[in-house]
């Protein structure tokens, strides 16, 4: 990780962290050199990506407008551009983009061409699973679709600028950046549409023969050759489609060619959901029992109350100390202490929902007990601890 104690503040991002694990930039994608930061907005609070692309001087002032255009894109496969400005701040003329932030996210050279990438295959050893290449085009074909859509064009799709952020879910990133960067280099949009079909398979074809190269390779033969030798004939004719230059591509005419994967990865992504909702249904029910239990704890026990009746072993609250002992302190016939966690669960469940099934609480000393529904213990709870969070008047404490 570079060192960030020298790190400026782009006003109003403020705590920039570089994300970058190397000193050496190379200027290969955009012809100069490009820096990441993870910063913080000062007026929301929010977290962002800010990346910088050094040394860039602004001849036309449209051209940030060029990347502004990006705010219309909205896909779940595009990482989202938020603003675009030149700084001065670095030391020198830098233009800023301004995304959405992904924590803990990898681009797919760090998943798939490092000797610690998940599916890394060097020698051919282990290729990618052609499931997850699939589940890859169809993300891909997504983020094109919403991108040309918005009559624009993706240009960048360097394996170095498509984020990982969980297991085979794939965002394409640094979005816009050509945009502005080579905004007097005028192109048609229509070319730029079509060449985005190429990149798109170019991309597929280095990550199914594990070679960068791809992108700069004159013959495509040899690596389309070895493709057909690790994938089905499906996959290869995708991918020929990709590359072979038309002038009348449409991404929706590729996009009903893969309909039966289409349907899969949707299918996939509602398995993924209902685990996610399986996993937050349960975070909540854990969440109620612990609001219950601080809510209990701040109640009982306030010995800055002493002396005062309503909190006294005489007033009403009294019974909440008694529950506390009934779900926490039961103990055997011997004396000794019994920790039953299905039984503590049972009685905050049903103290939260305010069933109105009675229970027996019985003094420390076994002299006395009383009888409560737990409809009105949890009535109680509610008056106590609200209680506790208003001021009390006429007292000088709160």
């Amino acid at each position: 990780m570079i060192p960030n104690s020298q790190l400026p503040t782009v006003e109003p991002y403020h705590t920039l962290v570089a994300l970058d694990t190397t000193h050496h930039k190379s200027a290969t994608v955009f012809g100069l050199p490009a820096w990441v930061y993870k910063a913080t907005n000062l007026k929301n609070g929010h977290t962002y990506c800010l990346r910088r692309i050094a040394g860039f001087r602004l001849t036309n002032e449209k051209a940030i407008k060029a990347a502004k255009e990006w705010r219309r894109v909205d896909s779940a496969s595009v990482v989202g551009v938020i603003d675009c400005f030149t700084s001065r701040v670095f030391g020198d003329s830098s233009l800023i983009f301004v995304t959405n932030y992904h924590p803990l996210s990898k681009t797919l050279v760090e998943t798939h061409f490092s000797t610690t990438g998940r599916y890394n295959n060097r020698g051919n050893s282990n290729v990618i699973p052609e499931h997850v290449l699939w589940g890859y085009t169809v993300q891909l074909a997504n983020a094109i679709k919403a991108v040309h859509a918005a009559n624009l064009a993706v240009r960048c799709m360097e394996p170095s600028k498509i984020l990982v952020t969980e297991k085979a879910r794939i965002r394409l990133g640094a979005c816009a950046v050509l945009d502005v960067v080579q905004y007097d280099q005028t192109r048609p949009l229509l070319d730029l549409q079509q060449e985005d079909f190429v990149h798109f398979g170019k991309l597929m074809l280095a990550l199914a023969t594990n070679n960068l190269s791809i992108f700069t390779a004159q013959n495509l033969k040899p690596a389309l050759d070895l493709l057909s030798r690790n994938y089905s004939p499906e996959f290869l004719d995708t991918v020929r489609w990709l590359l072979t230059p038309q002038s009348s591509k449409n991404i929706d005419e590729f996009i009903q060619g893969i309909a039966s994967h289409v349907a899969l990865s949707l299918d996939a992504s509602l398995h993924a959901n209902d685990t996610l909702a399986g996993q937050m249904n349960h975070e909540l029910e854990n969440g109620r029992i612990a609001r219950l239990m601080m809510k209990l704890g701040a109640i009982n026990e306030r010995p800055e109350f002493d002396g005062e009746k309503d909190w006294s072993e005489v007033g009403e609250r009294y019974c909440l100390k008694l529950f506390r002992d009934y779900v926490f302190h039961q103990v055997d016939a011997n004396g000794r202490p019994v920790v039953d966690v299905g039984h503590i669960i049972r009685c905050l469940n049903k103290l939260d929902v305010g069933s109105e099934e009675k229970v027996l609480l019985v003094t420390r000393d076994e002299m006395g007990g009383m009888v409560y529904s737990y409809r009105e213990l949890n009535k109680l709870v509610q008056k106590s601890f609200n209680e506790l969070t208003k001021p009390i008047t006429g007292k000088g404490r709160y």
